[in-house]
């Protein structure tokens, strides 16, 4: 009997991963009846409005700051507005000598921001530089220091407005909010009590009267000669509403963790702040965090509300800067498309951001 000789069988080439445009447009398009109708559809609708649109927003536009050229030709978009208002748009009833000191303090605020999204800089010491960055903010911004002359908060205004109530009630919402999710899963009822009054409350009323409370009526119960600054109770009044709502949205993410995984904990020892800390609280989190960033997105469009209570921010400039001038009141449509376009880039840079960390989230789970 001749032996049998083993022979492997060669390594054969992965299969090739189609790419290209028409790919693309296969699967994203074209991929069925329905998809490819629609395609067609929004692909007619945008042939027929884009050419109009260009039309009147870049060809037959007006870029000089002058009211009466925009009034004498009015076929196109008159983009003079804000050339000859963006100061006050970007920075409201700040003194115009100035305004140096909000541009400078608000490039702070942003690159503290983009620091904040890098996760090889989420060290200890990044406490310490928010607070360090939210000094030099509110010393440039106040001034009464430093040779620099002071002004009130009712003058601040514009972008600096927006990014100062965005930016620290995002970051004092969330570990308050955590602690409130933390707290409606407690197994002691007074917490849990205490938390669900809270959070129905504050859910059952709208933002606009949560602003008018904290800049109205608080200041009823104070005691005579007392008065806090209208800045910092619309800052409370913001945090508390977007705590509420981002309390729930971390209560389903704790929810969605399986019991055993709090089983193991106990089993190997941990207590229940580890387990929380090192179990719970990461996957609870990463399973909630397009709801977070959803929750973060709308408080930073949220605070153009703050106009009712006379702090006037990006939108509340705008109507500043044009009700107070007849000639380009007629063009406040260039001028709100100007703050939307605003809004609508620090909204895609979180939205992106967001899926950027759910990407690397993901990573060990794409196949």
């Amino acid at each position: 009997m001749t032996p049998q000789h083993f022979h492997p069988i060669p390594p054969r080439p992965a299969p090739a991963r189609p790419a290209g445009p028409w790919t693309w447009l296969r699967s994203r398009l074209f991929c069925d009846r329905g998809t490819a109708l629609t395609s067609l559809l929004i692909g007619a609708a945008l042939l027929y409005w884009l050419p109009q649109l260009l039309d009147w927003a870049v060809l037959r536009a007006s870029w000089r700051p002058n009211a009466d050229a925009c009034l004498a030709d009015r076929a196109g978009a008159c983009w003079g507005v804000v050339a000859e208002k963006y100061r006050i748009i970007l920075m409201g009833r700040y003194p115009f000598d100035e305004q140096w000191r909000p541009l400078l303090a608000t490039g702070l605020m942003m690159a503290l921001l983009v620091i904040s999204c890098i996760r090889q800089f989420w060290r200890r010491w990044l406490v310490l530089l928010w607070l360090g960055v939210l000094a030099v903010f509110f010393l440039l911004m106040h001034g009464r220091a430093l040779g620099l002359s002071p002004v009130d908060t009712d003058q601040w205004g514009g972008l600096p407005l927006t990014i100062l109530l965005s930016s620290l009630s995002i970051a004092l919402a969330f570990p308050l909010a955590l602690l409130v999710a933390l707290g409606r899963r407690s197994e002691l009822p007074a917490i849990r009590a205490v938390c669900t009054v809270y959070v129905e409350l504050v859910r059952g009323v709208p933002l606009i009267s949560v602003l008018f409370m904290a800049s109205f009526l608080f200041p009823l119960f104070m005691p005579q000669g007392l008065s806090i600054n209208v800045l910092l109770r619309v800052l409370v009044g913001i945090t508390l509403f977007a705590a509420a709502y981002m309390a729930e949205v971390i209560r389903g993410g704790l929810q969605a963790v399986p019991r055993g995984q709090l089983e193991a904990a106990a089993a190997l020892g941990l207590s229940w702040w580890q387990t929380q800390r090192r179990v719970v609280l990461p996957q609870a989190l990463a399973a909630v965090l397009p709801g977070l960033m959803n929750n973060f997105i709308a408080i930073f469009k949220d605070t153009s509300l703050v106009t009712i209570v006379s702090l006037y921010e990006l939108t509340g400039a705008l109507s500043l800067a044009l009700n107070s001038d007849a000639d380009w009141r007629p063009f406040k449509l260039e001028g709100y498309l100007f703050v939307a376009l605003i809004y609508f880039v620090f909204c895609l840079a979180m939205s992106r951001y967001s899926l950027w960390v759910e990407q690397q989230l993901n990573r060990g789970q794409v196949r």
